[in-house]
């Protein structure tokens, strides 16, 4: 699997794709409503991507940037095998991955000179601390962190943080817990816990991370989360997030799509020994109306972007 994600015109977005799947969506493109491709590397960087536009009957448009403006190059390519190479060999970093491509280099105008914060410091340490536990819940883009950063402080008086100003904010935190998590060694627990919560969804149960916004959410809308042979369900919300990253272990919430109790209890079951099997430790008493809570749990999950 190439460690990329790749986003389409039409908002689909796919993480962790094979070199298959990826020429499948350069081959794909063409049509309206679906003439582009931006990908980029896990984790991603700031302004370090490649991109690809294409109408049917015409050439391919491909572009790269290595994380500023006076690096930003373009080429066009014939075919869709010719864009799938060199996009492999950019999610790879393979050495000399560029060379077969006569690139030209992109003005696309000056950077914007983004004026300083200004915040009180009561003001920046409440922003600062949202972001910065968003982050450690893992979950977030780039882009939703900055989004987050520029309305967080927002009243009907005012607009304090500029949309660029929040995505500088963003940036330079998001590469501060880049930086934190390149020390982490080996398996993580939320790693853990995505490898159980695949072997349950293959078994049939659909299990949903960070899913909705609340408990009321996420039992109106888990039944239309995942397929219609799906035998129950197994999910947690983001507020059970921010309380695992907070460091109050995590919280599942499950259920049997027939409703009953039964089924309930079995489908706890098998959450639990799928949790086991990945290394997790639960404290559940099989009531089928309690909650399942992962206990203790050392939440490190690495950001995507």
């Amino acid at each position: 699997m190439l460690k990329i994600v790749v986003e389409t015109e039409s908002g689909e977005r796919h993480v962790g794709v094979s070199a298959e799947e990826l020429a499948g969506l350069v081959r794909r493109i063409g049509g309206d409503g679906d003439r582009f491709l931006v990908v980029q590397r896990i984790p991603d960087l700031p302004d370090v991507f490649i991109q690809v536009w294409h109408e049917a009957g015409g050439r391919y448009t491909l572009q790269h940037r290595a994380g500023a403006a006076d690096r930003h190059f373009e080429v066009m390519v014939d075919d869709p095998e010719g864009v799938t190479v060199a996009m492999t060999g950019w999610a790879d970093q393979v050495p000399g991955w560029d060379t077969a491509l006569d690139w030209s280099l992109l003005d696309v105008g000056p950077t914007p000179e983004v004026p300083p914060l200004d915040l009180n410091d009561d003001d920046r340490a409440v922003l600062e601390q949202r972001v910065r536990e968003t982050l450690a819940g893992g979950y977030v883009t780039r882009a939703a962190l900055a989004e987050l950063a520029e309305d967080y402080l927002v009243t009907a008086e005012r607009r304090p943080v500029s949309r660029a100003q929040a995505q500088v904010l963003a940036d330079r935190m998001w590469l501060e817990r880049l930086a934190e998590q390149a020390g982490w060694q080996g398996e993580t627990d939320p790693e853990r816990l995505t490898r159980a919560f695949t072997a349950l969804q293959e078994a049939g149960i659909t299990a949903r991370e960070h899913f909705t916004c609340c408990r009321s959410c996420g039992q109106s809308e888990i039944g239309g989360a995942g397929g219609p042979d799906a035998r129950g369900f197994v999910y947690f919300h983001s507020q059970c997030t921010d309380s695992a990253a907070a460091g109050h272990g995590l919280t599942l919430l499950y259920g049997g799509f027939d409703g009953s109790p039964a089924t309930t209890a079995a489908i706890g079951q098998e959450v639990v020994a799928a949790l086991a099997a990945a290394g997790l430790r639960t404290d559940w008493d099989h009531d089928p109306g309690q909650a399942i809570t992962i206990t203790p749990l050392d939440w490190r999950r690495r950001l995507v972007g």
